[in-house]
């Protein structure tokens, strides 16, 4: 990893261990307008995009039709989910804070990305501890970007903002193949799959990344 200038890490189940929340709130949602969908299904068809797409897309699948209302989910989902952040025991997954620390001592930087809006990603920071300049460099919301994942406006924005030229020199981790298609689509060198969030290991792989992890500290041997 001695050409990786920046890493790019997913929050929620990537580097945030926040218990899906987000996605057991988003479920919800969805099935308190009537619908019946499980867990599963949403974090199938849902995990890593922008919240109000990601019910778009799993009534979508659901119904195969795309004529559902869903204004009124995310409205909800947004309220409930603000009710949820504000008692939820939010904790970075252990050792990222360490790898982190390593990654720093090799000059990467650290760019968080999310399909989160902004209030509800710096309010997990926030309830971590966590400081721009200290555990991050830069803070890529859905809010910040026209298009959400899998297009890669995200890296290219982080990059933009971190100085980075070349995505060749960049690395994405994230815990939906989703992540993996933004940062194939981003044309970054390395794109790492992780199995502590919304997906499992044979999901991860149907995108083809370049490892598929059971933690983010095993990335401390790539970069070794």
């Amino acid at each position: 990893m001695k050409n990786i200038e920046l890493v790019v890490f997913d929050m929620a189940g990537t580097t945030v261990n926040e218990d899906n929340v987000v996605y057991k709130t988003l479920c919800d949602s969805i099935n308190e307008k009537g619908h019946d969908v499980s867990l599963q299904f949403v974090l199938e068809h849902g995990a890593g995009k922008e919240k109000h797409q990601a019910i778009k897309d799993i009534l979508k699948a659901k119904y195969n039709d795309s004529e559902f209302e869903s204004h009124s989910i995310f409205e909800n989902f947004k309220t409930s989910l603000n009710k949820a952040y504000e008692t939820l025991d939010v904790k970075p997954y252990k050792g990222i804070e360490e790898l982190i620390t390593i990654l720093k001592k090799h000059h990467i930087r650290v760019a968080l990305n999310t399909g989160y809006n902004s209030k509800i990603a710096n309010l997990l920071l926030t309830k971590m501890g966590w400081i721009l300049g200290n555990q991050y460099d830069t803070l890529i919301t859905a809010d910040d970007v026209r298009n959400g994942r899998p297009e890669p406006d995200m890296i290219l924005k982080a990059m933009e903002k971190l100085n980075v030229q070349d995505a060749s020199r960049v690395l994405k981790a994230g815990d939906s193949v989703i992540d993996i298609e933004e940062g194939k689509n981003a044309g970054c060198a390395i794109t790492i799959g992780v199995t502590t969030g919304a997906q499992t290991r044979k999901q991860l792989e149907s995108a083809n990344p370049t490892f598929i992890m059971d933690s983010l500290m095993e990335l401390k041997g790539v970069i070794d």
